[in-house]
């Protein structure tokens, strides 16, 4: 009870409404760091995440990779510079596929993630890692089966706990074995060749569209992945909001790309990603459409 939460102004939505709720319920505050955007050097992220832990910091929220803004935030290195009695939650939700993540090596007290984003398995394929000095306390949210019945040598109550849950479908997690095995043939080099590639042609992509709108590029290469994110300045489409001109895209122009009004109502932050099926043509007919 009373127990703030740190989250950042990065944090998806979904999760920072979550994040409020639980504050709320606890007696506590939902503290936010903020980041900066443009941003030029990983350590500022540092900086202001370690800047923003009150006393009364419990609990540290943050994405692994950010969603509207599409930036890699130095986890590791931000577990390792804040106090060890913090819980540390971490939003993998675009990082697992098009990033390595070592779950062991990062530090975090909890992982999750999805895996339909970039390991191309089917939606609901996702999954959740708790360090192993939590595993006792943490169960499913469905009290079922596993809770009391025992459970083979070789699995552990935790896993008991959410391997039966009702009827949910598992086909979708089953596949991800799968999914990682057929996509990692599509280059020579495997996984480490797909990472590469989608980085390099959002890399060129992103290039493209900024040297189009006249504008700067707001991160250095290294804090994307396969994913990239830029403001269409505000004297382009005035009186359109974020989801006119998405809209407009798709109507006119068959493009789905998302644009957010980040970090305000009024702003436009568009971003473009990546993957095998991907060339460098759909980024200049994107920049067509933007200065058509």
């Amino acid at each position: 009870p009373g127990a703030d939460i740190l989250i950042t102004n990065h944090t998806y939505n979904a999760c920072r409404n979550a994040a409020a709720e639980t504050a709320r319920r606890i007696g506590g505050q939902l503290v936010v760091a903020d980041i900066p955007f443009p941003i030029d050097d990983p350590q500022a992220v540092v900086e202001a995440v370690c800047a923003a832990v009150t006393p009364s910091t419990r609990v540290v929220v943050l994405d692994h990779i950010t969603s509207a803004t599409a930036l890699i935030l130095p986890v590791r290195q931000i577990i390792a510079t804040l106090d060890p009695e913090l819980l540390v939650l971490v939003d993998g939700a675009h990082a697992t596929g098009m990033i390595d993540v070592d779950l062991g090596a990062l530090g975090a007290t909890f992982y999750t993630a999805n895996c339909h984003k970039w390991m191309c398995a089917p939606k609901g394929a996702a999954f959740l890692w708790v360090a192993d000095e939590f595993r006792d306390t943490i169960g499913a949210v469905a009290v079922s089966h596993g809770y009391n019945d025992g459970w083979p040598s070789s699995a552990s109550r935790f896993h008991a706990q959410f391997d039966w849950t009702g009827t949910d479908d598992p086909t979708a997690r089953l596949s991800v074995p799968t999914a990682l095995a057929v996509l990692g043939t599509h280059l020579p080099g495997g996984w480490p060749a797909i990472q590469a590639s989608n980085h390099a042609l959002v890399h060129q992509g992103r290039e493209l569209l900024t040297a189009a709108l006249d504008t700067d590029t707001p991160t250095p290469a290294e804090m994307i992945g396969s994913i990239a994110s830029l403001p269409i300045p505000l004297d382009r489409y005035p009186g359109h909001n974020a989801l006119d001109v998405v809209e407009s895209l798709h109507d006119n122009w068959s493009i789905e790309v998302p644009v957010s009004p980040w970090p305000t109502p009024e702003d436009r932050l568009l971003r473009i990603s990546a993957q095998q099926y991907n060339t460098l043509n759909d980024y200049e007919l994107l920049a067509r459409a933007l200065i058509s």
